[in-house]
């Protein structure tokens, strides 16, 4: 088992997954991060802390990114390593900043809805 980042990945490098890897698996591509499937020893650690999710155990794969499977590891050959998080971050996806939003606002808008009942 090994895991694999898939194209939810696309466009956001957001790096976090980097920082926490023990054996520096992650190769950077131009528009999204890949795992070298030889080099991954499956400690979980990237899954956990991707804010896209899109880090899956090669066996857990959704359906639509089965292709990622393989994409990951063509990519990762031909890719530079990459093992420190990027300055700045990645852009923040419209999706995140909701779950942000909600995250932090959750106590008050529950508390407003008790209110209206």
């Amino acid at each position: 088992m090994t895991f694999i980042v898939s194209q939810r990945c696309g466009g956001c490098k957001h790096t976090e997954c980097v920082v926490v890897c023990p054996v520096d698996c992650f190769y950077e591509g131009t528009n999204q991060l890949f795992i070298n499937p030889k080099e991954c020893i499956d400690c979980t650690a990237c899954m956990h802390v991707c804010p896209e999710g899109a880090i899956y155990s090669a066996e857990d794969v959704p359906f639509d990114y089965r292709l990622d499977i393989i994409e990951n590891e063509v990519q990762s050959a031909n890719c530079p390593n990459i093992t420190e998080k990027k300055l700045g971050g990645a852009p923040v996806k419209k999706k995140v900043k909701k779950k942000i939003f909600k995250r932090a606002y959750s106590a008050i808008i529950q508390e407003d809805e008790d209110e209206d009942f």
